[in-house]
């Protein structure tokens, strides 16, 4: 089964073609960073407007590089939620057009469970069962994974995502959005020890994160650097390197706790936060010494994409499963709720 693949949740326009047999055969990707940078995040009209325009220019890219033809297609699937209604609306749509022309089926695909299945993509995927960190910019979740759709949630963000916590942090510290790679890219330049910052909710039992603590912390700690005379480069680096490597500790907790809770040896971090090199390596070290397992997928499928939409959509499809001709998206969408396969 050939599958188009729609990704228009946010800030990025992702379309892919996926062969259940042969596997992922053309992607490609719009990003909507450069215009939403001048605002500091991302303007959900602008964000729709910009779907429209790139969608079926890149459907007509993927298909030119697959060396395929649009009757070549046997389903399509696309993200209808959670995310910003109006892009979902602009993929949902041109989804159902494009099934309903040509007479074949359209599933809606949950964008976390896309993320949570994209390390398939990889050579060598994770074996069911696994705990899975989702880490992006609006969610930060536990999840014990028994298979496609049986899903059980472990803790996740009370408050802010990790992802949204880097994004605010580089916002006060005067860095460029988006604020994840920011922050990576300084905290490489800052010195370990000169600021230590707390690893929020890690002396009390449970799953459970909160990030807009530690995001006060850091703004306190630049405040009086800055009515110090402090506020030198070096010092907005340090200061990077500790909120970074604060999160970063409190995810690795979280997740060995997360194993030990259900037994299982395997991890597997997906979503934008995922790309992070100090929290793959940190996790990688983790699993080293409990004789387990980390997986992820490459950084170009870590954030937003059409190929983790067109996978999660094919084995669903596989399954029996499709949408009728209503145009359904949601802004919000507990993943516990999907059906299993």
């Amino acid at each position: 089964m050939r599958v188009l693949g729609l990704e228009t949740s946010c800030d990025e326009t992702g379309v892919a073609l996926y062969d259940s047999e042969q596997g992922l055969l053309a992607d490609a990707l719009f990003s909507q960073i450069e215009q939403h940078r001048v605002y500091g995040g991302v303007v959900p009209e602008l964000a729709s407007r910009d779907h429209v325009r790139r969608a079926v220019p890149l459907v007509r890219e993927v298909l030119a590089e697959a060396g395929c033809a649009l009757q070549d297609v046997d389903a399509i699937a696309y993200t209808a939620g959670p995310g910003l209604v109006g892009a979902l609306l602009v993929g949902a749509c041109t989804a159902q057009a494009m099934a309903t022309a040509l007479g074949i089926p359209a599933v809606g695909v949950h964008h976390m469970e896309g993320h949570l299945l994209a390390p398939m993509l990889e050579d060598t995927p994770p074996q069911f069962p696994f705990v899975a960190l989702l880490v992006s910019g609006g969610h930060t979740q536990l999840v014990r994974v028994e298979g496609i759709g049986r899903y059980e949630l472990l803790g996740e963000s009370l408050d802010d995502a990790a992802g949204e916590a880097f994004d605010k942090t580089a916002k006060l510290l005067g860095l460029d959005y988006p604020g994840g790679p920011e922050i990576a890219r300084l905290a490489e330049q800052g010195q370990a020890g000169r600021f230590v910052f707390p690893r929020p909710m890690t002396d009390r039992p449970g799953l459970d994160f909160s990030f807009s603590g530690l995001k006060t912390f850091t703004l306190n700690t630049w405040t009086q650097c800055q009515q110090s005379g402090d506020a030198s480069e070096q010092t907005r680096a340090d200061v990077a390197h500790a909120f970074q490597h604060a999160v970063v500790e409190t995810l690795v907790i979280k997740c060995r706790r997360a194993l030990k809770q259900t037994g299982l040896k395997q991890l597997v971090i997906a979503g934008g936060v995922s790309a992070n090199t100090q929290l793959r390596q940190s996790l990688e070290a983790m699993l080293a010494k409990q004789g387990g397992r980390v997986f992820y997928a490459r950084p170009r499928f870590c954030t937003d994409n059409g190929a983790m939409i067109a996978y999660a959509g094919c084995q669903r499809l596989l399954a029996g499963q499709h949408e009728g001709p209503q145009v359904r998206v949601h802004a919000r969408w507990p993943m516990q709720a999907l059906p299993a396969i």
